[in-house]
């Protein structure tokens, strides 16, 4: 009931009640002043009150149909404005108001039109900027796609595919000098089994960046897991796995921690020789930890020979950082290495 007194067809009406109100007082005071002054016969106290109260019923009835119909034209107007808010919250843009009249409202109807125009403008820059970063996204991953490829061709280049010419090579000289020198061919040999032990663990390491981020639709926690059991069935390495069952982040930060777990154990077959693996994945208070740690024979960081371990470690620590966390590595020779990793959730 209070709000509907105070629309502004109410307010019309009781600004007329208002004006009644000080015109009663107006001519009951001169009245009064009259009557006092000059005391005209005709005038007297029964008649004063009379003349007012036959003036302020007929002004009553006046006031409120006068504030009735005066208000009807600015409300249906402000009716109007409230329609056109409403259709461009609804996100219908096209809605239109065409007022004659050349007072304020007449204005706000005109801007609004405007205003639905601009608002209609951005939807089709927004459209289109969806279409052109759709087709940016594309290209990306075409390009993606083609680098990945091009890094896979070149470490079967210049990892495998030098190997295997390796073995090919040794294998032949062996079989030369198995009867003249059998010593010397099982030397050989003996290196023919380094050397295909080497060049199986390349061919893991590159095996795991063709891997997809989640296994069969599991989530995070599941898809590490199934890794690593499959690694332990294909390698002599012993994992030790800690991983947070009830982990849950983002679709992108879980899509970086599984990389970032491949690219660790990528570098761990192709160049740690280790035996053990430790990898620990646990949320600790507001932050997210990673632990990866081996016992293979570590490197000196310092050292800017080791490219291929150097690029896998500069595509962890960017992808720490662009969740926003920090990455830390320690490894020396022959003591094994070392990563913390810490993300905020």
């Amino acid at each position: 009931m209070k709000k509907r007194f105070s629309s502004i067809r109410y307010s019309y009406i009781i600004s007329h009640f208002n004006g009644l109100f000080l015109s009663f007082i107006t001519i009951l005071a001169i009245l009064l002043s009259i009557y006092v002054w000059f005391s005209p016969e005709w005038l007297n106290s029964t008649s004063i009150f009379l003349f007012i109260g036959l003036y302020a019923a007929v002004s009553f009835i006046v006031s409120v149909y006068v504030g009735f119909r005066s208000s009807g034209d600015l409300k249906q107007r402000m009716d109007y404005l409230s329609v056109l808010i409403t259709q461009f919250a609804n996100g219908n843009y096209q809605s239109k108001i065409y007022f004659n009249e050349g007072d304020e409202l007449t204005r706000i109807g005109n801007e609004l039109n405007e205003l639905g125009e601009k608002l209609q403008n951005q939807v089709r820059s927004l459209q289109r900027l969806a279409d052109e970063k759709a087709e940016l996204a594309k290209s990306a991953h075409k390009s993606a796609v083609i680098e990945e490829r091009q890094r896979i061709a070149r470490d079967l280049h210049d990892a495998v595919s030098q190997q295997l010419f390796a073995l090919t090579m040794m294998s032949e000289a062996s079989i030369k000098q198995v009867e003249h020198n059998p010593d010397a061919a099982k030397k050989q040999m003996v290196e023919v089994a380094n050397a295909a032990h080497q060049a199986q663990s390349e061919m893991r390491a590159l095996l795991l960046h063709l891997r997809p981020v989640h296994l069969s639709g599991d989530p995070l926690p599941k898809g590490i897991q199934k890794l690593v059991e499959e690694l332990k069935q294909k390698s002599q390495i012993d994992f030790q796995l800690e991983v947070d069952e009830t982990l849950k982040l983002s679709e992108a930060a879980e899509e970086h921690v599984f990389r970032i777990i491949q690219e660790s154990l990528s570098n761990i077959l192709r160049h740690a020789n280790a035996t053990e693996v430790s990898i620990e994945i646990v949320k600790r208070g507001a932050e997210l930890f990673m632990h990866i740690a081996d016992n293979g024979k570590g490197f000196d960081l310092s050292n800017d020979s080791e490219k291929k371990t150097s690029y896998g470690l500069k595509t962890m620590k960017e992808r720490s950082e662009e969740l926003g966390g920090t990455f830390t590595i320690r490894s020396n020779m022959d003591e094994g290495t070392y990563i913390d990793i810490r993300i905020p959730c």
